[in-house]
């Protein structure tokens, strides 16, 4: 009996988990292969450097191209995500210093991902300081979104490789920003290089800004095809949440042991929308630090 066609298509989708920097590029290329080779793992996200810092990466070159080589040889996607203390809503006035820190560290990732053959880096959408708890005013929402794109337009003037720069939505923290689509796409749209950007979803996030209700899961499906959205979504974060929905808090869980539930992620799964992204576990996993239980469900939905 032939294959049914939409199980051949889900069957396909790129999943995989974020590893540790730990041995450097290639050697995290070299874990997701033996993921490959045990689970069927056939993406990955790893840190572009240092986490907790800005400092610039040097002397990565070799240790990437071998990452490259890997990935290629065995037909894995991967991601790389900007350290955490990376803003893109940084003012340029108020703190040049630091803006010019954040516009040579993004540069550096781009680089980085470039050289590993990575789709691109992820980053978060940004916050403006003194709103990192209560809803941001219009005129703090405003200056956000203005510090982004010149940020944003800084950055991506002076790069011109194939990596783009995938801005991750929020999960209604940080004031509230970046947890719309309105505004991930609006944010995109006016930055005067949108090729180089694309986004990065992140399923625990949208469950917990409002912006994803598991039980109307084609009403977001609906949503992100009137903004033009899905297309430019390269990666999702795949994530169970700790938290109820709406409550705002970015805390992530096991698929299947949080408040979404495996159930939550079948449509999300199965979407002929995200046929194209790569599927990326930020979860805690098992006892050892694994993911074997996830990837399993993952493939019964896919089947």
């Amino acid at each position: 009996m032939a294959p049914n066609k939409n199980e051949s298509r889900h069957a396909a989708r790129a999943f995989g988990c974020h590893l540790p920097l730990r041995g450097g590029y290639a050697h995290a290329a070299r874990l997701a292969v033996q993921l490959q080779q045990e689970a069927g793992v056939r993406s990955y996200q790893f840190f572009s450097k240092n986490p907790r810092g800005l400092s610039i990466k040097s002397g990565y070159e070799a240790d990437a191209q071998t990452a490259r080589e890997i990935c290629s040889e065995h037909g894995i996607q991967s991601i790389a995500h900007t350290p955490y203390p990376t803003n893109l809503a940084v003012d340029a006035s108020r703190s040049p210093e630091k803006f010019q820190l954040t516009v040579q560290s993004l540069l550096n990732d781009l680089m980085i991902a470039e050289a590993c053959g990575a789709v691109g880096i992820v980053v978060h959408f940004g916050s403006y300081k003194g709103i990192s708890s209560t809803p941001a005013t219009d005129a703090e929402k405003l200056s956000c979104y203005e510090n982004i794109i010149v940020t944003l337009n800084t950055v991506l003037s002076v790069w011109n490789g194939r990596a783009k720069l995938l801005i991750e939505n929020q999960a209604g923290n940080h004031g509230g920003l970046g947890a719309t689509l309105e505004e991930l796409v609006s944010i995109r749209q006016f930055s005067q290089y949108p090729d180089k950007i694309g986004f990065c979803f992140d399923t625990c996030h949208a469950y917990a800004s409002g912006l994803w209700n598991p039980s109307a899961t084609s009403e977001l499906l609906m949503a992100g095809n009137r903004h033009d959205f899905w297309k430019h979504v390269h990666a999702v974060h795949l994530n169970d949440s700790r938290e109820p929905y709406r409550s705002k808090q970015d805390r992530h869980a096991n698929l299947g042991q949080g408040y979404i539930g495996i159930d939550g992620f079948t449509e999300l799964l199965r979407a002929k929308e995200l046929k194209r992204s790569m599927f990326v576990l930020e979860t805690p996993g098992d006892a050892s630090g694994g993911h074997m239980r996830e990837w399993k469900l993952i493939q019964d939905i896919l089947q």
